[in-house]
């Protein structure tokens, strides 16, 4: 059984890009949350890989800290070139 999303290196880099989206914007997690009429813990969640974000939400987010959804999906991709890839080798029969 594959493993599941939130385990893969590609996940942990997507949280990083987020936490970063919003420092570099200079915002704190109330003030984007303000911006996104949401709860702090909203943005909280979402940053500690508790919540998970569909593709609108994730544009909201974007457009919060004044970075393209494209923007940022180009950033992720190039940091995702410099991250060890998530798939372990295939277990052996015994």
């Amino acid at each position: 059984m594959p493993a599941k999303s939130i385990h893969k290196t590609e996940y942990l880099v997507l949280l990083r890009r987020l936490r970063a989206l919003r420092t570099a914007a200079g915002l704190t997690q109330v003030d984007l949350s303000a911006a996104l009429q949401r709860p702090q813990s909203y943005v909280s969640d979402v940053e500690r890989g508790s919540r998970r974000m569909d593709l609108l939400q994730l544009r909201e987010l974007c457009n919060a800290c004044g970075q393209s959804l494209s923007e940022f999906v180009d950033e992720f991709e190039q940091e995702l070139g410099h991250a060890k890839p998530s798939r372990r080798p295939p277990k052996r029969p015994s």
